[in-house]
């Protein structure tokens, strides 16, 4: 592909493993593509057989038309696809929903649900539910394993800036009145966000026990809510930010810090305002993209397989 077409929109892919706007359409023109797709990766990866609940063996089935399923050629016994997925009773086109996972998943920032529906020709509502269904249940992270190895852990402050220069105080004072957000990030592996109610005692302290392995070596600046946790038995390294020291070898919070960056440029260009209510969600997302980055198939395929896994067998 030559330079030029590398810089097309059109061309650009979100990862090396990744598919192009054209590759997409091509593999997924129309509702039925899509629905093949989802019977192979969750009934029969040949296209045709699989295993019948009635005959209890392997048998050929075939696509009914009417409707979104499969029949088996020997019994009649209907399988569904969709049936225990986001898809399953929405009204709206399974190539579209497909179309909305390959957007989401082919920007490093995220996608609004306004630019959505230009994108969809839907409306904005049926917009917002569609962003609300992958990202609360294919982007989530319940039920993964805890942190482990070197975890660096760090918080930090979620809302706007102060209208007036504030004495050291007065600034301590408004970043706690502000949501907070508890990041924590193995290194070279996969991170963690969480809202908690504050960045003192027990909210900060569950966090880190519920996502941190107690065996980790967790690394943290001077913060004193993190004295608990030490005293708890977690071992580990700080870093006396107070005293500015950012870096002592090995012992710093440059990648959490460097995320937190990335997340609150990358969230403010996308979304101009997002509230404490859904600040959850929009956190997941930046997390599963992060956690997905060194798998070897792309963003989208990713999406879809949680979309498979998810379903009731």
């Amino acid at each position: 592909m030559a330079a030029n077409d590398r810089n097309n929109p059109i061309n650009r892919k979100a990862s090396d493993s990744d598919m192009t706007v054209v590759e997409f359409w091509r593999e997924y023109p129309d509702d039925a593509a899509c629905l093949d797709k989802l019977w192979r990766e969750r009934f029969a990866p040949d296209g045709h057989h699989a295993h019948c609940p009635v005959c209890e063996k392997e048998r050929k089935f075939h696509r009914i038309n009417s409707r979104a399923s499969y029949a088996c050629d020997s019994c009649g016994k209907h399988l569904h696809p969709m049936k225990g997925t986001i898809f399953e009773k929405s009204t709206t086109s399974l190539q579209l929903w497909f179309y909305a996972m390959f957007l989401m998943a082919s920007t490093r920032c995220g996608i609004s649900a306004k630019q959505l529906e230009r994108e969809l020709g839907v409306t904005y509502k049926t917009a917002w539910r569609m962003f609300n269904k992958i990202r609360n249940e294919l982007m989530n992270d319940e039920g993964d394993d805890q942190l482990n190895g070197k975890v660096e852990v760090d918080e930090t402050s979620w809302g706007g800036k102060p209208r007036r220069k504030m004495t050291r105080a007065e600034g301590q004072a408004f970043r706690e009145a502000k949501t907070t957000i508890l990041g924590m990030v193995e290194r070279e592996g996969r991170v963690r966000l969480r809202v908690i109610e504050s960045r003192r005692g027990e909210p900060l302290s569950s966090a880190v026990r519920t996502h941190v392995n107690p065996d980790a070596f967790m690394l943290t600046d001077d913060w004193v809510a993190y004295k608990p946790l030490r005293r708890e038995g977690y071992a580990g390294a700080i870093i006396n930010h107070s005293a500015g020291s950012y870096v002592w070898g090995d012992v710093h919070t440059n990648t959490i810090e460097g995320f937190f960056g990335n997340l609150k440029t990358g969230m403010r260009g996308a979304y101009k305002h997002v509230s404490d209510r859904w600040l959850q969600s929009y956190l997941d997302e930046y997390a599963w993209r992060y956690n997905a980055r060194r798998q070897p198939d792309g963003y989208f395929e990713q999406l879809l397989r949680r979309a498979v896994s998810q379903s009731a067998s």
